[in-house]
């Protein structure tokens, strides 16, 4: 938040600068996306839906490709490096017999406290290993006397079906809905925005889950090794998808209801019908278009409804013809297929006829028009197939969140000088691939300009009109005194605003001004402790909102559209706040390109949140003077949020980056997080001002 004192503030360090002395409407759902955020998403959506990238496979590279593929998908979902594959301890806790079938109640560990629950079907009588059905579940509640005793128990009439037709099949329950409560719904529900920082999804817990599933049943006699399928629908069918894209033990898939393209997800909105549990972080920037080539050229079945709501008919049919292009490519287009039946957002027999029928031909050989004609039907009361009686007091299902990723951990040693060029680099480098994917390219001219100017109370008032990137229109404006000449500036203060910053900017510069600000109301008080600083010396205020601020807030929407549109953001491999990061960095260009600011000394001021933006900002700058931080949050964990920011480093780590190039004053009660970035600059041997902690200022504290 910008205040007229922290201007005052500047001045005082005047004497702590010895170089400063020495030198000078749309159709539902869209209706509601704000303009322009819906052309900024639609501009996106079109870059990242582009098929180009099958453009030169061929049937001989595609594995090396797959293989690259294969590990970007891995890393999204937080499995690079892949866990390790320790002892299940597999506890088969109760058998119940059907008819001709014989299902264990069983459980087993992902990882030390990570417990799977699971009923596994199978003849009653096996003489030979069967064929292998992982069948993966959606989000079904099944709670009895508030006990929950499995999303398995709900979707039991696909084990009971394919047990009767001579296969094994494991029915796993997943951690939000299982006999164990873990959290789907991290973001929009539980405000975990951490997640994405921290490069977790609980996607990736799911997709392990299941394939630490098929390594339990390689144990098994009954099992066929090199008989794998994988099934399930709705988010049952997203993890089919990340199972079957990951591990080529599976031969076979028939996912329903759980993928759609990108279009179908932020333009019309149906991510909001979803938890986090269905995407993987797209730190590479994907359509799921790239998750189904995975699968290829193994049989692939792609199963729908034509009416379902969260997997729109268009887009499920998109991700099919271009999956199937790649597959014709490949020579195998006789092994994808897709089965679309009448109906809502529902398991339905007709659907689940598609899927046996697919599954039979390719794991026991039936024939194409060979009819299914058993429904699937459940057997059993759900407390008959519960696994546990009591749960396991070493889980570790409610909190593998904090767990499942390895986190940045701090290094307690400051880096010698000649450690630090290496460190340094991996940080910058991650940052650029992790982080910021999503900026444009690093070969970006200045932004054009379109400056007007206003003169009043002896002071010159520049609005600097200019777009951060395409579709993201901003304003910068610069204030000074009227006699002095811009190249004669001694330096210009980037505040970097937040909505109550550009209120009070606004309020401020009204008294003076109040044709730029019409409706505004004046606050004369400001505007004479800031007037009489800038008379006072030869400096320049400049004052910024980025995106999502200031004129293009998103205060004015409720707290769930704010929600999902962060939430759309992410999905197109970024964030708002690595938006804003952006921003910063071009609002200093565009201040470049004012004439008579090209070499101007910059500072930068920010408050909370955008202190930690213009920060990060300040590491792609290249001639920030000094930054003043205030309340500069100790870590990322709460924000701002930048994918995969958490895997490699935190605030005090960029603190010591940005304190290479730049003195970085901190505002804070508490010095202690800034002790690291304090020591590097100790072991780089720069002086020993270029990282101060100093007392908040009354006016940010409030």
């Amino acid at each position: 938040m910008f205040h007229p004192k922290l201007s005052v503030a500047v001045l005082a360090l005047l004497a702590m600068a010895p170089w400063l002395n020495a030198q000078t409407p749309k159709k539902e759902p869209r209706e509601f996306l704000p303009a322009p955020f819906d052309q900024y998403c639609a501009r996106r959506v079109a870059e990242l839906s582009s098929a180009d990238w099958q453009k030169g496979i061929t049937a001989e590279n595609w594995p090396a490709k797959q293989a690259e593929m294969r590990q970007q998908l891995q890393r999204m979902l937080g499995l690079d490096p892949w866990p390790t594959r320790g002892d299940l301890h597999p506890v088969i806790t109760g058998t119940v017999n059907g008819d001709g079938f014989v299902v264990e109640k069983l459980q087993f560990q992902s990882l030390p406290g990570l417990y799977v629950t699971g009923d596994l079907y199978r003849p009653k009588e096996v003489t030979h290993p069967l064929p292998t059905i992982l069948y993966v579940c959606g989000h079904a509640s099944v709670i009895e006397d508030g006990v929950s005793m499995g999303n398995k128990t709900a979707y039991q009439h696909h084990g009971v079906w394919f047990a009767r037709h001579g296969y094994v099949c494991l029915v796993i329950d997943t951690i939000e809905l299982g006999e164990i409560h873990g959290e789907h719904h991290g973001t929009y529900k539980e405000g975990r925005w951490w997640w994405p920082a921290r490069g977790y999804t609980p996607a990736g817990v799911e997709a392990w889950n299941g394939i630490r599933a098929l390594d339990y049943l390689e144990t098994r006699p009954e099992v066929e090794r090199t008989k794998f399928g994988v099934t399930g629908r709705s988010g049952g069918g997203a993890y089919s998808w990340y199972i079957a894209a990951l591990d080529e033990r599976i031969k076979v898939a028939a996912p329903t209801a759980g993928i759609t393209t990108l279009r179908n997800h932020i333009l019309d909105g149906a991510i909001e019908g979803h938890c986090d549990c269905m995407f993987m972080v797209n730190t590479e920037r994907w359509d799921f278009d790239r998750v189904a080539a995975l699968v290829a050229p193994r049989p692939l079945l792609i199963l729908n409804s034509d009416k379902d709501p969260i997997f729109p008919l268009d887009g499920v049919m998109d991700i099919y013809n271009r999956t199937r292009a790649l597959y014709r490519t490949l020579g195998h287009e006789e092994n994808i297929g897709t089965h679309i039946a009448e109906g809502p957002h529902k398991d339905t027999q007709q659907l689940n006829f598609g899927a046996f029928n697919w599954i039979d031909r390719f794991l026991q050989g039936a024939k194409r028009e060979d009819l299914i004609d058993e429904p699937a039907r459940p057997a059993f009361k759900p407390g008959e197939l519960k696994v546990f009686a009591e749960l396991p007091k070493d889980e570790k299902v409610t909190a593998i969140d904090q767990s499942f990723v390895p986190a940045f951990t701090a290094p307690t040693e400051p880096p010698t000088a000649a450690e630090w060029p290496q460190l340094r680099d991996g940080w910058m480098q991650a940052l650029r691939h992790d982080c910021f994917r999503a900026w444009p390219s690093d070969a970006v001219k200045p932004p054009a300009i379109t400056p007007t100017e206003s003169t009043a109370e002896g002071l010159r008032l520049t609005k600097v009109d200019f777009h951060s990137e395409a579709d993201i229109p901003l304003t910068l404006w610069l204030l000074h005194r009227v006699d002095v000449k811009p190249e004669d500036l001694e330096l210009v203060v980037l505040n970097t605003l937040s909505d109550e910053g550009s209120e009070e900017f606004r309020a401020l510069a009204a008294t003076a001004f109040g044709s730029q600000f019409p409706g505004v109301k004046p606050d004369a008080s400001a505007f004479a402790e800031e007037h009489k600083m800038l008379v006072g010396t030869k400096w320049a205020m400049a004052y910024f909102s980025p995106r999502g601020t200031g004129l293009t807030s998103w205060s004015a929407l409720s707290l769930v559209k704010q929600t999902q549109l962060r939430r759309r953001l992410l999905l197109l491999g970024e964030s708002l706040e690595s938006g804003q990061v952006w921003d910063i960095t071009r609002a200093a260009a565009a201040l470049r390109t004012v004439p008579g600011f090209a070499k101007t000394p910059l500072w930068i001021q920010a408050r909370k949140t955008m202190a930690a933006n213009a920060l990060y900002a300040s590491l792609f700058i290249p001639d920030v003077r000094r930054l003043d931080l205030h309340a500069l949050p100790a870590s990322q964990h709460n924000g701002p949020i930048y994918l995969n920011v958490l895997r490699h480093l935190d605030l005090p780590q960029a603190v010591a980056l940005a304190a290479e190039h730049s003195t970085v004053a901190i505002y804070t009660d508490d010095g202690a997080p800034w002790e690291y970035a304090k020591s590097v600059a100790a072991a780089l041997n720069l002086d020993d001002k270029r990282v101060q902690i100093r007392e908040p200022l009354d006016a940010v504290a409030k």
